[in-house]
């Protein structure tokens, strides 16, 4: 039974929010650049040879078309542009935003890591962690001069092909392909427009509610692609209701089984970082997934937030609490030039 349309009115409050302020935008969006292919790709032989030594990867191309979403206190700024999946045969909008880090000449040849950042509620048309009113990014920001955080880049598609259905992040038979979207179309067009890096250890999912499970399965299913995630009072089934007729399919992307194939293969090494509220149901099946499957390589803590609802504004003063520093420790940080 697909019981999250009750557990997140406030996500869904949140989201409309973030479409009430996207509407509000100019009618004239301006231009935003993160990272120039061609610039990126005429280096000296030293700084090739850092990139290279540090597992860093430039940007490859095409450079998309990012517009301003919105722009934080310290001057960087959110962009958005449409991405069409080649793998995945869907077209949604994408939003990114890369810390003033990113854009400091003395990691010029370095890569960052990656924070895919999904939704809760519909995840369609937006995400609402485009927002600036949920301060994810600046909450980001903040924790990376305090060495709380890595300074990762964000980058937030919509999780849904329509707000009628969730689709578990997954390729449902019959149904847009949003598995091969969430973790092959948007690494690639990551890696197309921004320095990365090539190790997994370079990306990583948060999110909150079935957000918060297409992170969790998407980690369990593609370790080889990505080492951590953040998930945020999330379901750990997969129950859309589009599963119906497909119980095979279904349970290939079930974390649990997942999760204990990857302990039966003796790894690679995932983290996974869960987060509660006191003020929320879940608890008690978190910490029996915990229990039943956080051995071996799939390590696993709990983040418990006092007074916390199953809500996204208390998910991210909680993530600075513990679980943006546990992942923070496990994943590749940017290097300096020498």
């Amino acid at each position: 039974m697909n019981r999250r349309p009750t557990r997140l009115a406030a996500l869904m409050a949140a989201a409309l929010a973030a479409a009430v302020l996207a509407g509000c935008s100019s009618d004239k969006p301006e231009p935003v650049r993160f990272d120039d292919p061609k610039a990126s790709a005429s280096r000296d032989a030293g700084a090739t040879r850092q990139a290279k030594a540090s597992g860093s990867r430039m940007p490859t191309g095409p450079r998309a078309d990012f517009t301003t979403e919105s722009t934080l206190e310290d001057g960087t700024k959110i962009g958005v542009t449409t991405l069409r999946g080649k793998k995945s045969g869907f077209t949604g909008k994408v939003w990114v935003w890369a810390p003033k880090q990113y854009f400091d000449p003395k990691y010029a040849h370095s890569g960052f890591p990656v924070l895919i950042a999904l939704p809760g509620g519909p995840g369609y048309p937006n995400n609402y962690w485009m927002g600036t009113d949920l301060k994810l990014e600046s909450s980001i920001a903040k924790w990376s001069r305090q060495g709380k955080s890595l300074p990762f880049v964000v980058v937030m598609p919509v999780l849904n092909p329509d707000d009628k259905f969730y689709y578990d992040g997954s390729d449902i038979p019959g149904q847009p392909r949003m598995g091969t979207w969430m973790t092959e179309d948007i690494p690639d067009f990551v890696k197309a427009n921004f320095r990365t890096f090539d190790s997994r250890d370079g990306w990583a999912f948060m999110g909150s509610s079935s957000g918060g499970f297409v992170g969790l399965k998407s980690v369990l299913k593609r370790p080889d692609r990505f080492r951590a995630v953040i998930a945020s009072g999330p379901d750990t089934v997969p129950d859309s209701p589009l599963w119906r007729g497909h119980e095979k399919e279904r349970l290939a992307n079930d974390p649990g089984r997942l999760a204990r194939r990857l302990i039966a293969r003796g790894g690679p090494e995932v983290d996974i970082a869960f987060q509660v509220g006191t003020a929320e149901k879940g608890r008690a099946n978190l910490e029996a997934f915990m229990k039943e499957y956080g051995k071996g390589p799939v390590k696993t803590r709990l983040n418990v937030i006092p007074g916390g609802t199953h809500s996204a504004r208390s998910y991210v003063p909680g993530m600075g609490d513990g679980p943006i520093q546990w992942i923070s420790k496990h994943m590749k940080a940017p290097v300096p030039a020498a």
